[in-house]
């Protein structure tokens, strides 16, 4: 029998912080202004489990972007590994969709959390950027997109996706832009014939 400082309970409270984010993302994303209760209810903890983890709003929100953060950055390094470069960055850019769709809805509580705590403006932003130039130098190196695209030109060429409504389940119109950005940084490529 394991002691109450063993593995399994350590695997307990993991799995009970994941699953106190992931709903939070969801109700945060309907409404930044839901009660911690509902979000401690509907995850299956009590109070006293739900405030050990996150003592208040903003440092539930600010953690759920953090989460959400690490999973997209942490998946290119990832991608790199089991696709070809063009491959491992458009896959990538899919999930940055994702992402993208999923934050404009908590943008509301991510606002109002750093402006309580006076966080940075973009927490993660850093992170991302990492990202994209891991998968872009991956490319450049094969040869499977145009010489001299930078993190700035690639954040700049996808922008669009954030003006997208999510309300609107617009996933197949993120697609299709993502899809022209991926054609025009493939044009020029020196490995294309």
């Amino acid at each position: 029998m394991e002691s109450r400082s063993g593995t399994s309970q350590r695997s307990d409270a993991q799995r009970n912080r994941e699953r106190i984010l992931e709903v939070a993302l969801a109700e945060l994303s309907r409404s930044p202004d839901v009660p911690l209760s509902v979000i401690a209810k509907k995850a299956g903890v009590g109070q006293g489990t739900f405030y050990r983890n996150f003592p208040n709003r903003e440092a539930l929100v600010l953690e759920v972007h953090r989460h959400e953060v690490r999973q997209l950055t942490d998946s290119a390094a990832e991608l790199v590994k089991s696709r070809e470069p063009d491959q491992a960055l458009r896959e990538w850019m899919d999930g940055l969709a994702h992402f993208a769709l999923a934050k404009s809805g908590l943008a509301a509580a991510l606002r109002q959390a750093t402006s309580a705590t006076g966080g940075p403006e973009r927490p993660g932003y850093s992170l991302v950027v990492a990202a994209i130039d891991l998968l872009l130098d991956a490319n450049h190196r094969a040869g499977t997109i145009r010489p001299g695209v930078t993190s700035d030109d690639f954040i700049l060429a996808i922008a669009g996706i954030w003006q997208i409504d999510p309300e609107k389940g617009r996933r197949d119109q993120a697609t299709r832009l993502l899809d022209i950005v991926m054609d025009g940084l493939r044009a020029g490529a020196p490995g294309r014939a």
